[in-house]
């Protein structure tokens, strides 16, 4: 079968490797119908790693991801060979300390579609995965809400740690995928205002388009001041979705005290810092987000049910001949690019 690989920095050619085989009687046969070019999916093409998380040569990356399912192992009973499934590109153990307190998305043995020293990725024509990692897409959805409903289910995930009730008022700092989502989430989940900030002009008017209460670009005006004017006592929550330095200052600078700050962008650098006085005076409270924690089904039925609409976020579409486009395009932020989706 034919498959993207990077073959070093900013390198990728598609190539012939070995078709793929179930291993367990609970596995299912994929044919991957669409795959998203995702930030992390960038790091490794760009930089060729995140942290310690670095690239042998030649790999395949990709996890945003759907297709179609070809074979199923003796002992599945949830799919048949021809349903259409989105994929859950985190494969946990179940029986670690995290799997068995309800962690399973700091699983001590997981292990992730497209990620070094992991699993190989998406990037190609066909995969295998568990069958509790293929879930059933409704008739009505697309290959590409499929690709789509990964990144929901991080913003569906980052809502819940944000507490009960929901927040009242809301920032999203950065208005990429990951951004677009938690304002859709909050959005479907009765949070009142939304602020959201981009640097890039499209993404911005995008955010205006899906419902936020404001947008803005920091480039052009002072963030924190808007946003004091909006919210003259501060945010209930900020979450930080794309890993800048500048976001995380902007961050504790807008929440109340007694805010959190929900941290889910990858930073390009290994350390960030903060104003430990301006944390400790506010009492302010700072959460990552690790992926996300039975989200998916979740997810999946905010996009049925119509309580959110991700399909303006597949801007471009692209072969699995013309990958290395696809990455030029997303890592560049070209033409309006929110997500590539490539269709091997």
């Amino acid at each position: 079968m034919k498959a993207a690989l990077l073959t070093g920095i900013k390198k990728i050619e598609v190539r012939e490797i070995p078709e793929p085989e179930l291993t367990t009687d609970t596995d299912v046969l994929v044919r991957v119908g669409a795959v998203g070019v995702c930030g992390s999916d960038i790091h490794y093409y760009s930089e060729g790693g995140i942290g310690d998380q670095i690239v042998r040569y030649p790999f395949i990356v990709g996890h945003e991801c759907s297709g179609t399912v070809e074979k199923a192992g003796a002992s599945v009973r949830r799919l048949k060979p021809g349903d259409r499934v989105a994929v859950d590109p985190a494969i946990v153990c179940g029986t670690c300390d995290q799997c068995l307190a309800g962690r399973p998305n700091t699983c001590r043995r997981l292990l992730y579609l497209g990620t070094p020293e992991q699993l190989s990725g998406a990037l190609c024509e066909r995969i295998v995965v568990p069958e509790e990692n293929a879930f059933l897409l409704p008739a009505e959805l697309t290959l590409e809400e499929g690709v789509l409903v990964e990144p929901l289910t991080i913003a569906v995930h980052g809502l819940k740690l944000a507490g009960e009730p929901v927040p009242d008022t809301v920032a999203v700092l950065g208005a990429g995928p990951i951004g677009l989502s938690v304002l859709l989430a909050a959005r479907a989940a009765g949070v009142r205002a939304v602020y959201v900030t981009d640097k890039i002009d499209s993404r911005v008017e995008a955010a205006r388009k899906a419902g936020a209460s404001w947008a803005g670009n920091p480039d052009r005006e002072d963030i924190a001041a808007r946003m004091r004017s909006l919210s003259p006592e501060g945010l209930d929550a900020v979450f930080e979705c794309c890993g800048d330095q500048s976001a995380f200052d902007q961050a504790i600078d807008i929440l109340k005290p007694g805010g959190r700050l929900l941290i889910i962008g990858i930073p390009a650098v290994d350390r960030i810092s903060f104003d430990i006085h301006v944390l400790r005076r506010k009492e302010l409270s700072l959460h990552n987000v690790r992926r996300q924690r039975f989200s998916v089904r979740e997810a999946i039925d905010l996009i049925r049910n119509k309580k959110v609409d991700v399909r303006f976020m597949a801007t471009h579409t692209f072969a699995l001949a013309e990958a290395r486009q696809a990455f030029e395009i997303a890592a560049g932020y070209r033409d309006g690019v929110i997500r590539a989706i490539i269709r091997p």
